[in-house]
């Protein structure tokens, strides 16, 4: 039962916690190694909270996803872990999760336990209510860049937000597309209602508005006064790539909507982003305009 247990956990999904580290990269902070420890602290917190709940949408949905043809296999669905198992397993993480947000002050807790009422009302509701569930999951991502902040005490940009949150959109959206292109009509309203309502006409719409509102806004935080550096605009073309990459591969159904497996299966998106990483490291270590 260890591989049910791990996979319920869905450790390919962490790689969303890793906003947490942007607030450290683009604060400069970067170099203390007393904030990596905050910061690696904050993402383990993350990790298992969102893991909470992961199981606890898993139990919810559960005849649901038995009519999905990919969910289907997930191991609650499948009957491979008992659902008392992954009561079991949602209860101690919240628990290990929740003690080591502590070890991070009393406003990453709080912080924390937003992004839980964010993800649980989503599971409990907005996951249906169409344009909504979108926003919901975006306000999980603005938690995660807001407690990479409060782990390492430094102020939050709202270029930074800015940026998050129409990320977010565009991702969101993007796996709607997704999803709704794996789906036929009937087996969209029996695996989830919202679908239905969607159509690829009016996702295309959203998916324009809030690819130009994420390259936008990144490009003016770049030359903004609250950037480090204006010559962090040259790492511009690596974020056109990606996006232009994901909305090809969604296009095309090669992933099913799945933006978290897309980071860690797609190799061009993947190198990208570690050149990405790497350059923004070389500008805020040697750009001359460092503040």
């Amino acid at each position: 039962m260890l591989g049910p247990m791990v996979k319920v956990l869905r450790p390919k999904q962490w790689t969303k916690n890793g906003f947490l580290f942007a607030a450290l990269i683009f604060s400069f902070h970067f170099t203390n190694l007393g904030d990596w420890v905050m910061a690696i602290t904050g993402f383990a917190s993350f990790c298992l909270l969102s893991s909470t709940g992961y199981i606890l949408n898993d139990i919810r949905d559960r005849e649901a996803d038995k009519r999905h043809p990919t969910k289907r296999f997930r191991p609650i669905a499948s009957g491979s872990l008992p659902t008392k198992v992954a009561w079991s397993e949602a209860i101690i993480s919240l628990i290990i999760g929740l003690a080591v947000a502590f070890t991070l002050g009393r406003v990453f807790v709080l912080i924390s336990l937003l992004y839980l009422a964010s993800t649980t009302s989503y599971s409990l509701y907005f996951k249906h209510v169409v344009i909504l569930d979108v926003m919901m999951i975006t306000a999980g991502f603005l938690w995660r860049a807001v407690a990479g902040a409060v782990a390492i005490s430094v102020p939050i940009s709202p270029w930074f937000l800015l940026c998050t949150a129409f990320l977010a959109l565009f991702l969101g959206f993007s796996k709607r597309r997704g999803e709704l292109s794996l789906l036929e009509k009937e087996q969209a309203m029996a695996t989830r209602k919202n679908l239905s309502e969607y159509s690829s006409g009016m996702i295309s719409d959203f998916q324009a508005m809030t690819t130009s509102g994420t390259v936008i806004s990144y490009a003016l935080y770049t030359v903004s006064d609250q950037s480090p550096t204006p010559w962090l605009l040259i790492t511009l073309p690596y974020v056109l790539y990606v996006i232009f990459r994901y909305i090809y591969l969604v296009e095309h159904r090669l992933d099913r909507g799945a933006p978290d497996e897309i980071l860690v299966r797609d190799r061009p998106i993947l190198l990208t982003c570690l050149l990405y990483t790497a350059t923004v490291l070389a500008v805020l270590m040697f750009a001359p305009d460092i503040t």
